[in-house]
């Protein structure tokens, strides 16, 4: 919503101020899709040229993905801290019960109850992983931890190399914007022999280059890589909660604080309080 709101928001003032000065959008438009097509194209091409192919996909869906925000919801912290509070009752209780919900965690019951976080490969491996890993004895607390985080730091990486993609191609923006600008230049000069008028124009032409490079880059796309890059840090921090409650488990701590380890994790825009998961883990005790 608010992402719409500023690129609107961009486009009426800039422009806007523009035409209220006096400028005439006739040149612009004119030369826009001329430039649009220079800078547009050298950008897409070294971007193509730059990066994998799931960087390029990650990087297209991650434009839809920066204007709807985040992927995790408190509501979603608060299903997994219950899904965790479950599973570690049932490891300390019974561990051979815990090896079907491990091993097979699309028909356990106890998965299906959370779909969203079911659907999720990275939540649903690193969960299970860590428990068959346990049950196998090896339950040392900071093994697991230093494991966990390793793997947590490369999934981090992997899912930020799109907003840093995004990023350079904000960077060379300006650069091809130059570019453009000197072919208009050159332009300019293999006509220096024509009146002032034409040659006002000409060079009008030519520094909508410039302009069009430092717009997209300032004006767009930094902003949707930064904030792409704030949503994918968001959403990685879901992991580093199911890291803390796994590892306090391990740690053999009570299973209601090895929850409340998990909720302090949580960033605290999105924390779920204290007494909702109070009241949905009393609810899941008397549900069993």
């Amino acid at each position: 919503m608010f992402g719409m709101i500023g690129i609107v928001l961009t486009f009426a003032t800039v422009f806007g101020g523009y035409i209220l000065a006096g400028g005439k959008l006739g040149v612009i438009l004119h030369s826009l899709p001329y430039e649009m097509m220079m800078i547009g194209g050298a950008a897409l091409g070294s971007f193509l040229l730059s990066n994998e192919t799931s960087v390029i996909k990650q990087s297209l869906g991650g434009i839809g993905r920066s204007l709807k925000g985040p992927k995790w919801r408190e509501s979603d912290l608060q299903d997994v801290l219950c899904l965790l509070f479950q599973l570690l009752r049932i490891a300390r209780a019974n561990p051979i019960e815990l090896e079907s919900h491990v091993e097979d965690p699309e028909n356990s019951p106890i998965f299906q109850a959370f779909p969203r976080i079911l659907a999720d490969g990275h939540a649903v491996t690193l969960i299970t992983d860590t428990l068959r890993s346990a049950s196998l004895n090896y339950d040392d607390p900071y093994q697991v931890e230093e494991m966990l985080s390793q793997r947590i730091n490369l999934m981090n990486e992997e899912a930020l190399h799109a907003p840093h993609a995004l990023q350079n191609m904000a960077d060379a923006l300006p650069a091809l914007g130059i570019v453009a600008a000197v072919l208009g230049v050159i332009k300019t000069m293999s006509a220096i022999d024509q009146p002032p008028e034409v040659l006002g124009k000409m060079i009008g032409g030519a520094l909508v280059g410039t302009f069009l490079g430092v717009f997209l880059a300032y004006a767009l796309v930094a902003p949707f890589a930064q904030r792409l890059q704030a949503v994918t840090k968001q959403d990685q921090s879901f992991y580093d909660v199911i890291k803390s409650v796994l590892v306090a488990g391990l740690h053999q701590h009570a299973t209601n604080l090895c929850v409340e380890v998990g909720r302090q994790t949580a960033p605290e825009h999105v924390r779920p309080s204290f007494g909702d998961v109070e009241n949905a883990l009393r609810d899941l005790k008397r549900a069993s």
